[in-house]
């Protein structure tokens, strides 16, 4: 399967690179870009991708807003934000409103692509050079003594599933290590996200870290 992308970048050069990274895969088609979110809606109704990637700081309309304007989209993509910060008020606000992860711009470009793919499959992706007080500092709402109550809500196999989320496992690692299948997993994710209105993974990983399990 090819992952769709649109990318939104507004320095030409720094764009050009990441679609050249990008395309360097045979399973990865970046099928729209623009300089700045103005047309994000517009250019997900028109090519519907999989995943949108994009910088924080733009003109116009910036990465925050582009977050915030897909997560309601009916066909809502995964939101990868790109930032130059590994610490980022930016950042923070942009996992509020539901992006899926996000990506330092010195990413390594294997990294990068692989960053799109596990994105596609809905899964989090944050750059592995962001510290766990990215997670730990994120204002979730409560602290630990309410992250925990809100966890407190899910199944115990609902639990075991939602703490290696938040230990960065993907669906198939999370299976090995509860000797489930997969689609149990998938099923369980689904019920996690609803119990604790979350817009993804990132935000239930976030959750646990914050409850201090992961």
């Amino acid at each position: 399967m090819t992952v769709k992308v649109v990318l939104l970048e507004d320095e030409e050069l720094v764009r050009s690179g990441i679609r050249m990274i990008l395309e360097s895969a045979d399973d990865v088609e970046v099928v729209a870009e623009d300089t700045n979110g103005a047309r994000a809606v517009e250019l997900t109704d028109r090519y519907r991708p999989d995943v949108v990637l994009t910088d924080v700081q733009m003109p116009k309309v910036d990465g925050i807003e582009v977050v915030r304007r897909l997560a309601s989209h009916p066909a809502a993509p995964a939101v990868v934000v790109l930032t130059t910060f590994d610490v980022d008020e930016y950042v923070y606000a942009a996992l509020r409103h539901g992006a899926a992860g996000f990506l330092l711009k010195d990413t390594p470009p294997r990294e990068l692509v692989n960053a799109v793919r596990v994105a596609a499959r809905g899964e989090a992706m944050l750059s592995p050079k962001i510290t766990k007080r990215l997670l730990t500092d994120f204002a979730s709402g409560g602290g630990s003594s309410r992250a925990r109550l809100r966890l407190g809500e899910l199944t115990p196999r609902e639990h075991d599933v939602a703490v290696h989320i938040g230990r960065g496992l993907s669906n198939a690692e999370i299976a090995k290590a509860l000797v489930v299948s997969e689609s149990t997993v998938k099923v369980h994710i689904g019920h996690i996200m609803a119990k604790l209105e979350a817009a993804n993974r990132t935000q239930v990983a976030i959750l646990v870290h914050d409850a201090g399990l992961s």
